[in-house]
């Protein structure tokens, strides 16, 4: 893990240095080590969500950023090639280190350029092969008028899961009780229709709810359905970065330190019925990602 002083921290984030400590003295920046006087800011921590900033402004200030992206000249095809495999890398180690893959970045690298990495097991590896995998595979459909549905589902879930045979594409046929969770999963029987279910509401909330507020509640509930066995957080992921780039939107890479943040969105919202902190954590890694590409068009 490399680490940044706040004066970098307040330089990359366009904030203050007296701003930066306070939200690590909040606790507002996961992964901050604190000794004596000093913070040490994870390299790849985001820029907290400002409170003086409300939701409805940051989703509005993403929409203007999304309008200004699409006005802007195009990168050449070497260009979006490299930022693609950048991408595509880190993503593919944040979601399986989610998932508990014993990767590092470094590793993860190595094995998508078909390195075997010694004293790992073979399941890690192909974890992150059926990640690259699926993530192209989304890339492919992003661009074509097919819409989400149960097959396209079952087939990001095919390559997630390509080191389980039996249970890739397949829905749970046994109840699972997810530790901790507050709330339990539906029953096997139930899944379909749910997930049927979800497919229709979602088409409904694309003609008045905000994208990003429609594409994280859809996240969260469709985690909630947890409709296969294993594998269920990173098809959600990738389902969730296949909607946001159909919205003209950048993919988001949930970070492997801001785990904990990710599992309280849905304690929030199974808890106390409250979106709003996924809808955060997605609009953040979405504006951050929009900053990153017009800063690098505007060069």
């Amino acid at each position: 893990m490399d680490y940044i002083k706040v004066s970098k921290a307040a330089e990359k984030w366009g904030i203050s240095t007296r701003r930066v400590r306070l939200l690590c003295a909040e606790g507002k920046v996961p992964g901050v080590i604190r000794k004596g006087n000093l913070y040490m800011i994870p390299a790849n921590a985001l820029k907290p969500l400002d409170g003086r900033r409300t939701r409805a402004g940051l989703l509005a200030e993403i929409d203007v950023k999304r309008e200004r992206l699409s006005e802007m000249r195009p990168l050449t095809a070497g260009e979006v090639k490299r930022l693609q495999n950048e991408f595509m890398i880190e993503f593919t180690y944040n979601s399986t280190a989610i998932e508990g893959n014993t990767l590092t970045l470094k590793e993860t690298a190595m094995v998508l350029e078909g390195v075997t990495i010694d004293q790992k097991p073979l399941k890690d590896h192909l974890e992150a092969v059926g990640h690259r995998d699926a993530f192209l595979y989304i890339e492919d459909i992003a661009k074509k008028e097919v819409p989400l549905s149960e097959f396209v589902i079952k087939n990001i879930h095919s390559l997630v899961l390509m080191d389980k045979p039996e249970d890739k594409g397949v829905f749970r046929r046994i109840p699972v009780h997810i530790m901790g969770a507050y709330t339990e999963p539906v029953q096997p029987y139930l899944i379909e229709p749910k997930l049927t279910e979800l497919l229709a509401v979602d088409e409904e909330r694309k003609a008045h709810m905000n994208a990003i507020e429609r594409i994280a509640r859809f996240h969260l509930e469709f985690e909630g359905i947890h409709p296969f066995i294993d594998g269920n957080g990173r098809t959600g992921r990738l389902i969730m970065n296949l909607d946001l780039i159909r919205c003209g939107l950048p993919p988001i890479n949930v970070k492997f330190t801001d785990r904990r943040r990710y599992y309280d969105a849905f304690d929030a919202y199974y808890r106390d019925n409250d979106a709003s902190p996924m809808t955060d954590l997605v609009a953040e890694y979405v504006n951050e990602r929009l900053d990153m590409y017009l800063e690098i068009l505007s060069e």
